[in-house]
């Protein structure tokens, strides 16, 4: 059974940093495009960042602040944040997905809180 696994979330003061991390269990996660998205309170999930063979992708909230990268020897991503922000928090999700063949797989999220 696919699971994608995410942990490293919790409390943290605006400026501070922390670090997500994504294990993923019976598919081989470099084969996938792979991200992170969030879900604020009363909002819609948005894009965090992505990354493929070919690079990364950010949201503009989050580009020169946040840092995806990978392990594909741990089958592993990550999400380095930086200069956190209290609009920054939110539940962070992992996901990993293919269109050929169409596949999408998601965890279970971890919150991230950032707050005085």
């Amino acid at each position: 059974q696919v699971q994608l696994v995410e942990s490293g979330g919790g409390l943290v003061q605006p400026g501070g940093s922390l670090t997500l991390s994504c294990a993923a269990a019976e598919i081989r996660f470099s084969r996938f495009t792979r991200g992170w998205y969030r879900q604020a309170p009363g909002k819609g999930r948005e894009l965090v960042a992505l990354i493929t063979g070919g690079g990364t992708n950010y949201a503009d909230s989050v580009r020169g602040r946040f840092t995806i990268s990978r392990d594909n020897a741990k089958n592993m991503i990550y999400l380095q944040m930086n200069s956190l922000k209290p609009e920054d928090t939110a539940v962070y999700y992992c996901r990993a997905f293919s269109a050929a063949p169409p596949q999408d797989y998601w965890g279970n999220g971890t919150l991230v809180t950032v707050s005085s």
